[in-house]
């Protein structure tokens, strides 16, 4: 899941390569948000973000606010332009030819008259190793 991803708490691990390569990513968005970091340190009240983050070389905390903050602009990025038969949107309720599916559910504004204010996810915070 990208929310677990982006907050480091993805726990899939996969094969050696996928492992190699998930510890790339993770190195990565560390040095993004360590960008983000001190790009925030710049402004103001540094003192009371130095106090909510702290010293966390991770940035654990810091990514889960971001994630916070942009989690809906996320899911509109990656769904609002797919097809309307898309099958990223898969059954969720009911099983087998009984599954219903949410391609109409779309998160982007004025399309089929819905608000934008929902995420196409169920699990965002339910902990990876219970979904």
């Amino acid at each position: 899941d990208i929310g677990d991803i982006i907050r480091g708490r993805d726990l899939y691990g996969g094969s050696k390569k996928e492992k190699e390569k998930r510890e790339q990513l993770d190195d990565k968005l560390k040095k993004i948000f360590g960008d983000i970091y001190n790009e925030v340190m710049r402004g103001k009240n540094v003192e009371a973000l130095k106090t909510r983050y702290g010293s966390d070389k991770d940035f654990f905390q810091l990514r889960e606010d971001w994630w916070t903050e942009n989690r809906e602009t996320v899911w509109k990025a990656m769904t609002c332009d797919a097809p309307h038969d898309s099958k990223y949107f898969r059954g969720t309720c009911g099983s087998g030819r009984d599954a219903t599916r949410t391609p109409r559910q779309c998160r982007c504004e004025n399309k089929f008259g819905e608000p934008p204010d929902q995420v196409p996810t169920y699990f965002d915070y339910v902990p990876q190793y219970l979904r």
